[in-house]
């Protein structure tokens, strides 16, 4: 199980709003919900699953600012692939750090 951090940035858009292309780009997430996990934030995307799936999955989320007239994109992604323990996930890794805040 691995977990992705993904922004993808439309270059040249004209306004500085990018929503319609965070709501476009939401949609083909939502077209895998069967094979992933993922949550939006206010700056990124997070999205967990099997590497080989997310990696497919953000190629063609980088595609979407192009399909709708962007010439220019820039995606940045981050990787989190932990092997050595079972069920690493993003809800997994909250619970890790919660329970050491109330830890006195």
């Amino acid at each position: 199980m691995a977990i992705v951090d993904v922004t993808i940035i439309p270059v040249g858009t004209e306004t500085p709003s990018v929503s319609q292309y965070v709501a476009d780009i939401q949609k083909v997430l939502a077209k895998h919900e069967d094979e992933i996990t993922y949550q939006l934030t206010p700056m990124n995307t997070l999205i967990e699953g099997e590497l080989s799936t997310l990696l497919k999955i953000v190629q063609e989320m980088h595609e979407v600012p192009f399909e709708n007239g962007i010439q220019r994109v820039c995606t940045n992604l981050r990787i989190d692939d932990r092997r050595d323990k079972e069920n690493h996930t993003m809800a997994g890794k909250l619970q890790s750090v919660q329970s050491k805040l109330k830890v006195k």
